[in-house]
């Protein structure tokens, strides 16, 4: 069979196709053709990579495939954007695919995890985004996630993108760029992808960094007012940033220290890199959660000040009008014998008194700091 160059949209039709694992009798059985991929719909990349080059012409996932097979060495790297359960039906069948992992590569929404089958790794990975801002004491969204999962062959390595800031074209680029690097094969392809998106991790908790310094000055400075829901709101965000980078921890473990038979023990070193990487990441991360934790109960606290500094001047303004309230209430009643009814200079005497009363609580109540 040729290497088939044939444009994306052209399937390469057999009379017997071998589909994985089927035989009969120690003789490997004929199959029917392959399900049809809508490329222009599910299909972002599609290329062989042979001693490290891309061999042009095989956009298609089952030609890329044979194309391999029939060189006997290199592998195909297939790249979708949210399939749909047709797309991804046909790609299982290609490369063979365990039927769990392509349901949740359709379904998405899942953590970040590591699972190996007899024919395949798969790996899911968590890709986060940090939403520009004017402040964080305003703003509704600043941590927006995705999805990457990736199927790792021992001639194919296949990638599901969830969400628009997840795209993999310019590590694509980059590598296609070093033919020597891709002779490693897929899982040279799996720790670059890892890599970049442990990279973004770090770019996005720098900038949650900024965040939540902002925020500390304001708690802090006289004046200044953030509100209990905006704290709480960028800690919320900071806790799904936290889910998305935390579970990822012990997959890349596994990759990095357990033998495996789709990483080689020269790549997992690789991966020991994007490990401490990771640590590091997490360990930033609750770090800001404790921290805002801490701003939050700070923010309560002078809040909590601020009512009982209200309280006191209120209590301490009901006291002075209770002293010309008191004596008019008395005089009010209107009896006969009361003291100095009949005094000329009565009336002048009672309101000096009463001012006197309220200029010396006023002193006193303000010397105490509750005016």
């Amino acid at each position: 069979m040729a290497l088939g160059f044939e444009p994306p949209h052209l399937r390469l039709k057999l009379p017997a196709v071998i589909a994985p694992g089927a035989r009969a009798n120690g003789r490997t059985a004929p199959a029917p053709a392959p399900p049809t991929v809508d490329a222009n719909a599910a299909i972002v990349d599609c290329a062989p990579y042979i001693d490290g080059v891309r061999v042009p012409g095989c956009g298609d996932p089952y030609v890329a495939l044979q194309a391999v097979r029939e060189a006997g060495r290199g592998f195909v790297w297939v790249g979708l954007q949210e399939p749909s359960s047709e797309d991804m039906a046909a790609v299982a069948w290609t490369f063979g695919l365990h039927e769990l992992a392509v349901e949740d590569a359709v379904h998405a929404h899942q953590r970040a995890k590591l699972e190996q089958y007899k024919q395949s790794l798969f790996v899911v990975l968590k890709t986060v985004r940090f939403v520009e801002h004017e402040s964080p004491t305003t703003a509704n969204e600043i941590i927006t996630t995705g999805e990457i999962m990736v199927w790792v062959g021992a001639d194919y390595i296949v990638t599901v993108r969830h969400g628009a800031h997840s795209g993999l074209a310019g590590l694509r680029s980059e590598l296609e760029a070093d033919s020597q690097r891709l002779t490693g094969g897929p899982a040279i392809v799996l720790h670059a992808i890892a890599d970049r998106v442990v990279d973004q991790y770090l770019e996005v908790v720098q900038a949650a960094e900024d965040d939540v310094d902002e925020i500390e000055t304001a708690v802090f400075s006289p004046g200044e007012q953030v509100g209990i829901e905006q704290i709480y709101l960028f800690k919320r965000e900071i806790l799904e940033l936290r889910r998305a980078t935390a579970p990822l921890a012990a997959p890349l473990h596994r990759m990095a220290e357990n033998p495996n038979p789709f990483i080689p023990a020269t790549v997992r070193a690789y991966f020991r890199d994007v490990e401490d990487h990771l640590t590091q990441v997490t360990e930033r991360v609750a770090t800001y959660d404790e921290l805002l934790t801490t701003l939050v109960n700070a923010a309560l606290a002078e809040i909590s000040m601020r009512q009982n500094s209200d309280m006191r001047k209120i209590s301490a303004w009901a006291a002075i009008a209770l002293v010309p309230t008191a004596v008019a209430g008395i005089y009010g009643m209107n009896f006969e014998h009361m003291p100095e009814l009949g005094w000329t200079f009565g009336y002048p005497m009672a309101l000096c008194i009463i001012v006197g009363i309220c200029l010396m609580l006023y002193r006193g109540l303000r010397k105490r700091g509750w005016l």
